[in-house]
């Protein structure tokens, strides 16, 4: 396995491999890996001739009380599981790589940038949008691999591509869980063991949202304060947001249906966890 730290190595890498008829698949990462971000290595290594993977800590998605100082960096333990996953090239670079001194542009999808994580984050999703523009022109990737976990972010990047004419197709994968049913996260490193007991009740909260829509409820209202209430009543957690939203737009609909986004984000502590699952 090849570490590169520079955009030129990596394209050219990228267009040496296209040029021997290879698709090449990019999974972009923040590191502090887990099996949700290996299932991404796996699903690209089954339809691409060549895999790159990302590490890479972006600043511009943080706002100024964020954890970037303290978001886990586990490098040793991260290069370990790409090598033994198969990954031909890890794509690590520091920050001036990525952000040149006096650099000014970024990348911004006006509207749904500002819904769900966005209303709770500011700026983070131009962030995203601007390191993930920067990682596909560095890379070229035939196809990059995300999770549904992060499902906003995944309706922007569509969106992005789409606005852009970007030639990569976006491969979304589903959500990997732990056996008790919490979304893997790299932030779940956080929580206390009473903290993950009292995180379950996001799953807990999907699950009886889908429950509801198939007894027939599907008031976005009404499944919205069941999901309220459900969350008010376990200590130690605090609701960002639960919401019904078409998934192209992350706009709220007043009567859900198939297809639809059910997401929700809440604090566990001081750790910030998101969920969400498709109604059926």
């Amino acid at each position: 396995m090849r570490v590169i730290r520079t955009v030129v190595e990596l394209r050219a890498w990228s267009r040496e491999s296209r040029t021997a008829g290879k698709t090449v698949g990019l999974v972009p990462t923040m590191g502090a890996l887990h099996a949700g971000h290996l299932s991404l290595v796996r699903a690209a290594r089954e339809s691409c001739g060549v895999v790159a993977a990302s590490i890479f800590v972006n600043p511009t998605q943080f706002g100024p009380n964020e954890d970037f100082a303290k978001y886990p960096r586990t490098w040793d333990a991260d290069v370990a599981l790409l090598e033994a996953e198969g990954v031909d090239v890890v794509f690590a670079p520091e920050p001036e790589e990525m952000y040149r001194p006096g650099a000014s542009t970024f990348v911004e999808v006006a509207g749904l940038s500002e819904r769900l994580d966005g209303a709770s984050r500011p700026g983070h999703f131009r962030g995203v949008a601007t390191v993930v523009t920067k990682l596909f022109l560095a890379a070229e990737p035939n196809c990059a691999f995300f999770g549904q976990k992060d499902a906003a972010q995944v309706a922007v990047l569509r969106r992005m591509v789409a606005d852009l004419a970007l030639p990569v197709e976006l491969v979304i994968c589903p959500i990997v869980r732990e056996e008790n049913g919490l979304a893997m996260s790299s932030r779940n490193r956080y929580l206390s063991a009473e903290e993950r007991q009292h995180a379950l009740v996001l799953k807990r909260v999907l699950d009886a949202v889908a429950g509801k829509t198939i007894e027939g409820e599907w008031s976005a209202v009404a499944l919205v304060e069941m999901a309220w209430s459900l969350i008010s009543a376990e200590p130690g957690v605090r609701l960002d947001y639960a919401e019904v939203v078409d998934w192209a737009t992350l706009e709220p609909v007043d009567v859900a249906k198939p297809g639809d986004l059910f997401a929700v984000a809440a604090w566990v502590g001081t750790t910030r966890l998101l969920d969400n699952f498709i109604l059926v």
